[in-house]
């Protein structure tokens, strides 16, 4: 199935820029190496340097800019105009309506359930777009309704690829992108993953990056 992927833009990692109804929305933006448009809104999935990353913030924000954050990931935005959510929850802000999902790992200790960390179903001018943050393969996932699901499939810190693949078998979404995986895979691991995925994920894509080449934390 063809779908318009146009208004979604992978910038690196688990960040992207969507365009909304005119304005520009950012999720989880990391590592800003070039020059990209001020935000309206920013969603930020919890606080981890690589998903709350505060230089990246400076480039991309203003006085203006409007965040949207887990309570416990809120209160490190001080001095920013902050909606906080919960789990579970509806909300729209600025006449966006999106939904959050829980974010967490299952058989590891970095994301702890009890956090409060989320990922967010965003309505993007009718198309729901599901950005899980960081996560495992958990029940509230599978059961996740959208149109585009971003899934990460980096292993260690969240979902592999076998995992991601499995993921995909139960959520209900008209198209599937990989994401979080070439900063913790590499150049080989990452073409390798991105070959799997494609092959045995029906209606996946692999997204050209804003931001090339691969690069790694080190």
């Amino acid at each position: 199935m063809s779908m318009d992927t146009s208004f979604l833009k992978w910038i690196e990692h688990a960040g992207f820029l969507l365009e909304i109804g005119g304005k520009k929305v950012y999720i989880d933006p990391f590592r800003i190496r070039g020059k990209l448009p001020k935000a309206d809104i920013v969603f930020i999935t919890h606080t981890h340097f690589d998903h709350l990353n505060e230089e990246a913030l400076g480039k991309i924000s203003d006085s203006r800019t409007r965040f949207v954050a887990p309570r416990e990931t809120a209160g490190k935005l001080s001095g920013r105009n902050v909606l906080e959510v919960e789990p579970n929850r509806d909300y729209e802000i600025e006449g966006i309506k999106f939904h959050t999902v829980p974010a967490y790992n299952t058989d590891k200790e970095f994301h702890p359930k009890v956090n409060g960390w989320v990922g967010y179903i965003i309505d993007a001018d009718g198309t729901k777009v599901y950005h899980p943050g960081d996560t495992d393969e958990t029940e509230e996932l599978k059961k996740v309704r959208a149109d585009i699901a971003l899934l990460p499939i980096g292993g260690h810190y969240v979902m592999n690829v076998e995992e991601a693949i499995d993921a995909a078998g139960h959520i209900k979404a008209k198209l599937f992108i990989p994401m979080h995986y070439r900063a913790l895979l590499g150049p080989e691991g990452s073409k390798k993953a991105e070959e799997e995925f494609r092959k045995r994920v029906k209606n996946s894509l692999i997204l050209d990056q804003v931001q090339e080449p691969y690069y790694s934390f080190q």
